[in-house]
């Protein structure tokens, strides 16, 4: 059971600051610099872990920083890498818009985000409750996604934690880039990849792999039926030749035939 973290009642004194800013500059390049940055962000906001991914412009996901997921390694990072990273919302933010900010999870979600299979195996298994992330800009367009999250019994980021993680935002980019920007053995990992995961079928045509994509991703009917610019019976009548094509019968089989 994870402790719930005591916000700070208030922003740290500047010179407290500036130091851990200074450590964590100063640790660019090295390994400790991760947990330098960390333990600065903590003083605005406390978060029980950080990690993050690569994305590149082809469609494969890497790992960015992963170092200390142990247990759920399995869950966070392998699953995630094999596909599962087609429905996050935080690779989908990053596709549309690779600009350097801080995106916040329960913001850029599908409306029925958290009744997905995805989020019940990603999230409820790692009992991960709210998460931001710091979107960084890497050489040969290459986007990564600096994740914050809080698990556990604690309590959402509050309205006071987002305003400061967000003011703090551009230096936590410039650092991270400056970190990761020239990833190790990237290059290579990226010309022996594997194909790049996709969400596909022989049975179903393209409009109602998107509407699987959209389902799988959290949208509800009426999300879908705005996204698509269809009427919701319209969506109706689309998922339910999808699963009588597919044999099924719920979003968990659903899940399965294409994340299995």
């Amino acid at each position: 059971m994870h402790s719930m973290p005591k916000p700070p009642a208030q922003m740290p004194a500047f010179d407290t600051w500036n130091a851990a800013l200074a450590y964590a500059a100063n640790a660019i390049g090295a390994r400790g610099f991760p947990d330098a940055l960390a333990a600065a962000l903590r003083l605005i906001a406390p978060f029980q872990m950080m990690n993050g991914f690569i994305y590149s412009p082809n469609g494969h996901a890497f790992d960015l920083y992963n170092e200390k997921i142990v247990a759920e390694r399995a869950i966070i990072v392998d699953r995630y890498l094999a596909g599962a990273f087609l429905l996050d919302p935080f690779y989908d933010a990053v596709r549309k818009d690779q600009a350097e900010r801080m995106i916040v999870m329960r913001d850029i979600a599908p409306d029925d985000f958290t009744q997905t299979e995805y989020y019940r195996l990603h999230y409820g298994t790692t009992e991960i409750i709210d998460e931001v992330g710091f979107v960084m800009q890497l050489e040969n367009e290459f986007t990564a996604v600096l994740s914050l999250s809080r698990t556990g019994t604690a309590p959402l980021f509050s309205d006071q934690d987002i305003e400061r993680l967000r003011a703090a935002s551009p230096i936590v980019c410039v650092l991270g880039e400056r970190h990761w920007r020239h990833v190790p053995s990237l290059s290579l990992e990226i010309k022996n990849a594997a194909p790049a995961a996709r969400i596909e079928h022989p049975l179903l045509t393209r409009r109602e792999l998107e509407i699987v994509t959209l389902i799988l991703k959290g949208h509800s009917n009426i999300s879908l039926a705005a996204v698509l610019d269809l009427s919701t019976n319209t969506v109706k009548v689309h998922r339910r030749q999808i699963y009588a094509k597919l044999n099924i019968s719920s979003q968990a089989e659903l899940f399965r035939v294409f994340m299995a």
